[in-house]
Order: structure tokens, then sequence, then C-alpha cells
């Protein structure tokens, strides 16, 4: 994730930067999804017959602190759809792992809602765009509508609550209203994650390329213009590193004098860390190096966690320091910022995963 509005105040500042310590595990506990939104990498809505119960992720928790893993996102399918997602959430806490909820807030009632503040350090709530294609994204009337008052909700209870904005050539043109909702709500993060193609994602598209570069720029100066207003709400970006880059030539333009500063901390931030300082887990208790990977590196129900994390492999490839990704990223300026980009989005389309990433768009 590229922490656009941190890393900018931290560049003003003059402080340096330390990639914080530990792993952070995306944690898809159930493929069972109460929506069928169009760009749903897991493709959810399978039997729950299949998931891992919560004794056996006892016992994996263990493996994971051993490990280094330190920060959980709960997610899914849809999370709250397990009956035990706050013991889960327990389990975790009790071995020092931090857990955020990753969710489409359709669950999220005055029920329910002080044992998520109780149970999670923050909690992600996917808005998709303006009311109308929002439901159209996700599949479901009056979904805006349900998700808008989980927002509410969440916030009335200081909890730390953020919007999750998935970027499709669909979804694009209503960046500008979730940036107002964003402000309006003083939400604490906007996390905008450009499109991976995997699940029933594969079947959508990104804006064209230099579409993408000037969303990108509008998303980067968006930002600038709130850490300039003093905007509690963090603006992050994930799946799309070279968003560094334009984040630097954006920030120049500003910040002339404190452009090495940030270029600094960009390289000691060092783009993409699937693999290294990030992992998925699904439902299953497949191991990947993030969510969008074909492949798995092992399972945890017939391994140890350890044993599957240090196994060499594709993860020596993804921790080598340049990576060797092919074509256009093989002799490019910025790869030591990036560290190549997605490698699931280049696997879906060229079948390698040192392929260069085809949706950068420098």
């Amino acid at each position: 994730m590229l922490r656009v509005s941190e890393f900018v105040r931290m560049a003003i500042e003059g402080r340096s930067y330390e990639p914080p310590e530990g792993i952070t595990l995306i944690w898809n506990l159930t493929n069972r999804c109460n929506l069928s939104c169009q760009h749903c990498y897991a493709s959810a809505g399978s039997d729950p017959k299949v998931e891992l119960s919560l004794s056996e992720i006892r016992r994996i928790a263990d493996e994971l602190v051993c490990e280094g893993v330190r920060f959980a996102v709960l997610s899914g399918g849809e999370p709250l759809l397990r009956d035990d997602i706050f013991s889960l959430s327990g389990i975790l806490t009790e071995k020092g792992i931090r857990t955020y909820l990753s969710t489409n807030g359709l669950l999220i009632n005055r029920d329910n809602v002080s044992l998520i503040s109780e149970s999670f350090d923050y909690v992600g709530i996917s808005i998709d765009g303006t009311p109308s294609v929002h439901d159209a994204f996700r599949g479901r009337r009056w979904a805006f509508k349900n998700s808008f008052r989980a927002l509410e909700l969440c916030l009335s209870e200081g909890i730390k609550t953020g919007i999750r904005f998935t970027l499709t050539e669909f979804t694009a043109g209503s960046l500008p209203f979730i940036f107002d909702l964003a402000k309006d709500l003083s939400v604490d993060r906007l996390y905008i994650s450009h499109l991976v193609f995997s699940g029933r994602g594969m079947r959508l598209s990104r804006p064209e390329r230099v579409a993408l570069r000037n969303i990108s720029s509008f998303i980067m100066d968006m930002a600038l213009d709130m850490t300039e207003e003093g905007s509690r709400t963090a603006v992050i970006t994930g799946n799309s590193e070279m968003d560094a880059v334009i984040l630097l030539e954006r920030f120049g333009r500003r910040y002339g004098e404190c452009e090495d500063n940030l270029r600094e901390i960009l390289r000691r931030w060092g783009g993409n860390s699937a693999g290294e300082r990030l992992l998925c887990i699904d439902h299953r208790g497949d191991v990947k190096p993030d969510p969008f990977f074909f492949h798995s590196l092992g399972n945890l129900r017939t391994q140890n966690f350890g044993e599957v994390w240090n196994s060499g492999g594709i993860l020596s490839e993804l921790r080598r320091r340049p990576r060797r990704i092919k074509g256009r990223c093989s002799n490019c300026p910025y790869l030591e910022i990036c560290n190549g980009g997605s490698r699931a989005r280049a696997f879906a389309v060229y079948g390698d995963y040192l392929a260069e990433d085809p949706g950068c768009y420098l």
C-alpha cells in the first residue's frame, strides 16, 4: 500500500521512514458473501464446510506469530457471515496480532457494533461509487444505503473507520464523489484499490493507460490538497505501486525543496511487498503471496506455516531486491521504488509472475 498522505507529511516535515516491523496477513476467512460484486477476486459464494475451523485457526495463529505476522486484515467473502468472527479476532488479539475488518457493511447494526468496536482496531467498508454505481457494481439494490449507514454507525461509535474503493473503468467516474464523501464524513482512511485481474475481476477492465495516469494524478492532487487543508482522512492507494512515481512528480511541483525527502521515503518504502511483508491465507488454508495470486504456496491443513513461508521458489524471487522483472521493467529507473508492481496482474495477462506489470501506465 502507498500511504500517500503519511509520506507527504513526513517529506514536508523532513522525517525519515522506516518500514514497520512485521508481516501483514490478509485472511479470507470465508468464501460466503451476501453480495455478488463484479470485481470479486475470490468469486465468493461457496460452501462453508470447506472453511478453516476455529480450532485450526487457533493452531495456525501460533505459527503466524513465530514467523513475524503482526497485522491481520480479516476479509472474505463477507467475514461477518462467520458466527465465530469475534472469537476468531480474539484469538489473534491474544497473540499480539492487530486485527482489521474488511467488510461490505451490510451486516453491521446496533446489535453488533459494540462487539465490532471491541474486536477490531480498524474497520474498512466498501463504497464503490455513487449510489447507482455502487448498487450496480455490487449487484444489489440499496447496497449503498446500507453500507453508508454502517459507515455512519461505526464512526458514531468512535471506531477507526475508512472507505474502500475499487478503481475500474466502470467506477472511475465516481472518484470525485468518493473524495467528497470521505471528507464530509471525516473518515480515517480512504483506500483506493486498483483492479487486479482475478476471480470475477477477470471480466472487468481498467481505464486505458493514459486515462489511468490522469486518474492517478487526480488522486495525488486531491491527497495533496487534503494534506494542506489539514484533513484527518489519510489517502492510501493499493495494487498500483507506480502511483508512487506520480506522487513524486505532483509533490515536486508544489514542494520542490522537499522532493528529495519524498524520493528517499519512497525508496525506503520499496513498493510491492507480496511474499515479503504481505501474504494471504484463503478460507481453505491455502497460502498465497497476496490475495490475487493464482497458485498456492502450500496448505495449512497439511503443512506448518513456517514451512510454507520459508519454502523458497517464487518467494525467493519475490524477495529479491531488485526483482528480476522482464520487459519494460527490466531497465526502468523507478524499479527500486515500485518493485515491479503487481506480479499477479503480470501472470493474469502473460502467464509469468516475473513479466512486466501490464497495469503500468508510466
